[in-house]
This record gives structure tokens, sequence and C-alpha cells, in this order.
């Protein structure tokens, strides 16, 4: 199964990108995701169940502990591996 991601981290900063937006940055460009986009206003990633999920948890932690008051996130299934 193929999942999808689209998350965004708060508190906003448009100056600077927060402590909280560079972990999550991170977390995504340090996992073994297929696609990942990275933008000011929301960010996705796509790849395996396991690999997005495995994000997902390093994601939510990583980045409340660096600050984010809230974490808005969807996941949606995209499609099957393979097919």
């Amino acid at each position: 199964m193929r999942l999808r991601v689209e998350f965004t981290t708060e508190p906003f900063d448009l100056d600077e990108a927060p402590p909280h937006a560079l972990v999550a940055r991170e977390v995504l460009e340090g996992a073994e995701l297929d696609a990942v986009d990275v933008g000011p206003f929301g960010n996705t990633a796509e790849g395996g169940a396991d690999a997005v999920l495995t994000a997902v948890d390093a994601l939510l932690r990583r980045a409340l502990d660096a600050g984010a008051t809230r974490v808005s996130l969807q996941v949606n299934v995209v499609g099957e591996e393979g097919r």
C-alpha cells in the first residue's frame, strides 16, 4: 500500500522558518520516501505505508519537541505498491 501524508506545523513565522518546521523537513528528507515536497504553507510526502507511518511518528514527536503547538495532518491511501 502507498500512502500520502500532507501536514503543516504551527505556529507560523513568515520571516524565518521556525525550529519545528526545520525539524519536520529534516525528518522527511531522512526518511525512505519516494516523493517529498516541502513548502512554506504545507508539506507532502509519499511512499510505502511502513515508511510513511514511521516518518509521521518521528515527525510528530520531533516537531512537538521543537516547539510546534499544533500539527495538522492528513494521510491518504494512494495506491498499491507494484501496481
